[in-house]
């Protein structure tokens, strides 16, 4: 590595000395700004970093500021490390790259350390191991793949149970593409120093070529995979690169684009139209970072081609306005600071959505928190001659900053560690669950204990499903090739298949212990939000296509049973119903010999159930909804009865409300995982209860 960045040192220097400067127009450089400060870029990042502070606070859709940033990052980095080249100025990467981040991350670090305090005063505890595993992902610029990972909606309206980190992820992306782009200008330089030999081909045209490549394979690449998988293009490194190789190429053409005063007039105010149009004119949150995304950036791009115009009629006037480059020059901070603010306070004040007011206070006290960030933490260690002097100096910067939030994140991170196996080593006996409700134990108190499951092992109560199917199960259809199976026994002495959502899902955590302790083959074909039935107008395409496909293996398999979710409950009212086409949907199945078992939905909420308990407590009147605002007064599984031959009704409802009320904890268990989920802990405490039901409904033995 030390004799590639030698090499490298020793071309850059050999370009230098060969490679003529362009002229650059004489511009009045305000007090304290370097001669090369150009201030309508300045009021350009103000006016992306407002685009994206006003969206995210009262329209929640994208606005195409961020893409803004990208391409200004990249257009400043190359034209820094071009300017060095072309002074003879050897570049050492190492360097580079410490100084960089001694820039970038004591801002950061003291807003992360100002989430975790936010986080730990006003978000419940079972977002806290979330928001922890961010605050590692933040600070190692890997938030985005995270994000991705977890396929975030970023576009959600309802902000106030988001992370109080997602916007991290741009700022990963950039980190990433920092460490990546001083390498492309290595590269460069050695196959120019390999070119020249041969050819008279420059640097600058070496370099344009290595961006063009970046951009076209970025671009293809972005567009193909936001058509495809958009949630997770969003958050990808690789659909974003061709924005800054945009940004990169702007600013190696610029010096020789000399559009006339008119032109530059012309160019700078349609790019300013365009860029603030953009979110606004189209519906783009669910189409970036594709080749929509030309909108913004190629309008950002005419701006910083308009540059100075020499006219009073040109739009650098307006980008040059001191306040507006005040603000570009806390635009980081106040890009760091403002959805925080917004996450937390809107969860601090139970409100979904801000109003004007609200807003404003949200905007201004980020404005605030930002000025203070910049002038008291990024400028002094900006400014700090010490660690300028030697690099291990600005390593030892860089590694306090990293220390100084990876020390309270994983202190926290080993409290809940402990908090959490403390809950799961009590005794059984201590945390009953739905076994508190059977008529046996009707009236007993239940021992005072710690509620489980632990507020940090939330994340993990999905129900378990061992893996992929295998063998003969695996589906032939593309759609079905989510395909789920428990582990095969030895001996199959009878096969389920499970279809249908997540509210199917969560029951094989009674479901698959039993068939694996009974010798049954258990295959799930499950869809998020997607209900088994005939097709229905009342679903999208989307699950119309995966319930006619599942139907479809169904009748392939010929399975002993199908096992299904037969009501659909409702946040409002009416607060339960029959499935849309339900009967119809299963009554092949059944004229073909197999049993199916319908169990009753449980109920939906509007509020997250655990994070009530968290903020007031498992008593409290908003945790334990009425069971007529829950389930319908006469089950829609009655109206099914004998509709349909060999088809076994299930009311597990009795071990899920109770007394009137449906609450969220029974017998020191939380019921529910969210605002409508049942926890993998509570259904495994429903197992011998289910098993009866399940046996006694069907006659199995």
């Amino acid at each position: 590595m030390e004799a590639l960045v030698a090499r490298c040192e020793r071309s850059f220097v050999s370009i230098a000395r060969t490679t003529p400067a362009p002229g650059r127009a004489n511009e009045a450089t305000p007090k304290g700004r370097k001669a090369t400060f150009r201030p309508e870029v300045q009021g350009l990042r103000a006016l992306a970093v407002l685009m994206v502070v006003t969206y995210h606070v009262w329209l929640g859709r994208v606005s195409g500021g961020v893409d803004i940033f990208l391409l200004i990052s990249a257009f400043l980095l190359t034209l820094s490390f071009v300017r060095k080249v072309e002074a003879g100025k050897p570049l050492n990467l190492i360097r580079h790259w410490l100084h960089l981040f001694k820039r970038l991350l004591p801002a950061a670090v003291v807003v992360l350390l100002g989430i975790l305090a936010g986080t730990w005063l006003i978000l419940p505890q079972s977002r806290w191991p979330g928001v922890l595993d961010q605050a590692w992902a933040s600070l190692l610029y890997r938030q985005n793949w995270l994000l991705a990972d977890t396929a975030v909606d970023y576009y959600a309206q309802d902000h106030s149970g988001a992370s109080p980190l997602q916007h991290f992820w741009s700022l990963s992306i950039q980190g990433q593409v920092f460490i990546l782009w001083p390498l492309v200008f290595a590269g460069s330089a050695l196959v120019w120093r390999w070119l020249r030999r041969r050819t008279n081909a420059s640097y600058r045209l070496v370099l344009v070529a290595a961006f063009s490549a970046i951009f076209l394979a970025s671009l293809a690449y972005s567009v193909e995979q936001t058509a495809t998988n958009q949630a997770y293009a969003y958050f990808d490194t690789r659909t974003r690169l061709w924005e800054f190789a945009l940004g990169s190429l702007l600013a190696l053409v610029l010096p020789y684009a000399k559009p006339g005063k008119a032109l530059r007039v012309v160019l700078g105010w349609t790019g300013l139209a365009a860029m603030v149009s953009c979110g606004l004119v189209l519906t783009v949150d669910r189409s970036f970072p594709g080749f929509i995304a030309l909108w913004p950036t190629l309008a950002a791009a005419a701006i910083i081609v308009a540059g100075q115009s020499g006219s009073r009629f040109g739009v650098d006037r307006l980008l040059s306005w001191k306040p507006l480059v005040a603000l570009g020059d806390n635009s980081y901070a106040l890009y760091l600071w403002h959805w925080p603010v917004l996450v937390l306070a809107l969860a601090a004040t139970g409100i979904e959505k801000p109003g004007l007011g609200q807003g404003l206070a949200v905007v201004a006290a980020s404005i605030v928190l930002a000025v203070l960030t910049t002038r008291f933490v990024e400028k002094p260690l900006r400014e700090w001659h010490w660690p300028q002097k030697r690099s291990w100096r600005t390593a030892v910067v860089v590694a306090a900053c990293c220390g100084m939030l990876a020390g309270p994140v994983a202190v926290w991170q080993t409290t809940l560690t402990a908090e959490e196996a403390a809950a799961a080593a009590q005794p059984r006996e201590l945390t009953p669950g739905a076994a508190s409700l059977a008529p046996e134990n009707a009236g007993k108190p239940t021992p005072e204990a710690r509620i489980i499951p632990a507020p940090a092992a939330m994340k993990d109560e999905w129900a378990d499903i061992d893996g992929l199917c295998t063998d003969a199960n695996v589906p032939s259809d593309p759609l079905l090739s989510g395909c789920l199976q428990n582990t095969k026994p030895e001996t199959v002495t009878k096969k389920i298949v499970v279809l249908g959502d997540s509210h199917a899902q969560q029951y094989m955590a009674a479901l698959g212990p039993i068939a694996k302790e009974r010798g049954w083959e258990v295959v799930t074909l499950l869809k998020g939000n997607c209900r088994f039935g005939a097709e229905s107008p009342e679903r999208d395409e989307e699950c119309n296509a995966f319930n006619r496909a599942s139907a479809a293996y169904v009748m392939e398999h010929r399975p002993d049973a199908v096992f299904t979710v037969a009501s659909l409950t409702h946040a409002e009212a009416p607060f339960e119903t029959e499935v849309p086409g339900y009967l119809d949907g299963i009554r092949p199945f059944t004229q073909a010999g197999m049993d199916v078992v319908g169990v009753r939905d449980n109920p939906r909420f509007h509020i997250n159930m655990p994070e009530c308990v968290q903020k007031h407590g498992p008593d409290a009147p908003d945790c334990n909804a009425p069971l007529n605002e829950s389930l319908a007064e006469s089950s829609p599984l009655d109206r099914y009865r004998g509709q349909v031959d060999g088809l076994h009704l299930m009311d597990l409802s009795d071990f899920i409300c109770a007394g009137g009320t449906c609450p969220a904890v029974v017998g020191n268990v939380y019921v529910y995982k969210d605002d409508n989920h049942l926890t993998k802990t509570y259904v495994q405490s429903m197992i011998p209860m289910f098993e009866e039901r399940l046996l006694a409904a069907t006659g199995w033995t």
